[in-house]
């Protein structure tokens, strides 16, 4: 049986599904890739069945990541059942994942698990900016990707 994670922003189209293809990359190179599964969705659902936004798979792309296999969808209530960790992108959509929610289910922000952000952190929407917006959005997605992947070696023991 294996740990699942699922990835939440806005749409699914930008943070959400950057995170999830930085965070499976991560968690193979750490050997952790047969023990953990990760997925996206968004708490919106107006981008169901599109492709990730070009500018997020231009940058994953330039950096060796591959989003091409990216698909939107709508988190779901009913998930919470087979979920183990819900990481929002930020404040808003914890909160609409927190209402959601059953007792009991650890949800928390992706950038909580990065060691030099601030208690609070979030990843900001790139959607309406340029392409630095990404780059930013990367680098914050790769460095939460790293703590995360530390702290399930210590708990997935």
């Amino acid at each position: 049986m294996s740990y699942r994670i699922c990835v939440v922003c806005m749409g699914n189209i930008c943070r959400s599904p950057m995170a999830e293809v930085v965070l499976r990359k991560t968690l193979d190179e750490h050997g952790l890739g047969d023990r953990v599964t990760v997925d996206s969705a968004g708490t919106g659902g107006w981008h169901q069945g599109d492709p990730m936004d070009p500018r997020a798979a231009e940058m994953l792309a330039a950096h060796g990541y591959d989003g091409s296999r990216h698909r939107a969808r709508q988190f779901l209530r009913d998930w919470y059942g087979r979920i183990d960790l819900v990481l929002a992108m930020d404040t808003r959509n914890l909160s609409a994942l927190r209402r959601l929610a059953p007792k009991g289910a650890d949800v928390r922000l992706f950038r909580s698990f990065d060691p030099t952000a601030p208690e609070g952190s979030e990843v900001p929407d790139p959607y309406y900016g340029e392409r630095e917006g990404f780059a930013e959005v990367l680098e914050m997605v790769e460095a939460a990707s790293r703590g995360l992947a530390g702290h399930l070696m210590i708990t997935l023991r």
